[in-house]
C-alpha cells in the first residue's frame, strides 16, 4: 500500500507494521485527505499486533491532517488488543509539540522523537 505525490508519499511495511510518511501534507480538509484515511483503515483491518506511524521525515501536517490521524488513533484504541506507536523527529519542531498529543487520545500509545 502506497499513496506517492510531488508533495508527500506514505507507504505501509508489512513486515513490520510501519505506515511511514515523508514530505509535506497541506491537504485542505476531508476529502483530500480521504485516499490517507483509506490506506489507515486498511492497514487497521489487517489488525497486526501493532501499528507504527513513522513521522521522521514528514515536515510539515496541517490541522487536517492532525485531525485525520487523531481520528485514526481514536479507532484504533477501539479495536482493544491493537496497540500503537508513533516515531518522530527531534530536528521537526511541530512534532514534539502536536504528535505528544495523541497520547492523550490513546493513553498507551508509545511516543518517540528520534
Amino acid at each position: 500500500m502506497e499513496i506517492k505525490t510531488e508533495d508527500y508519499g506514505i507507504c505501509y511495511d508489512p513486515s513490520t507494521a510501519t505506515v511511514s510518511f515523508r514530505g509535506s501534507l497541506r491537504l485542505s480538509g476531508p476529502q483530500e485527505y480521504a485516499p490517507i484515511v483509506q490506506l489507515l483503515e486498511e492497514v487497521a483491518d489487517l489488525a497486526p499486533a501493532k501499528i507504527t506511524l513513522n513521522l521522521q521525515q514528514l515536515e510539515f501536517l496541517n490541522s487536517s491532517g492532525i485531525n485525520m490521524l487523531s481520528k485514526f488513533i481514536i479507532e484504533v484504541r477501539k479495536k482493544a488488543p491493537v496497540q500503537m506507536a508513533v516515531q518522530g523527529s527531534q530536528r521537526i519542531a511541530w512534532q514534539g509539540k502536536s504528535v505528544k498529543n495523541f497520547q492523550r487520545l490513546m493513553p498507551s500509545l508509545q511516543f518517540e522523537l528520534l
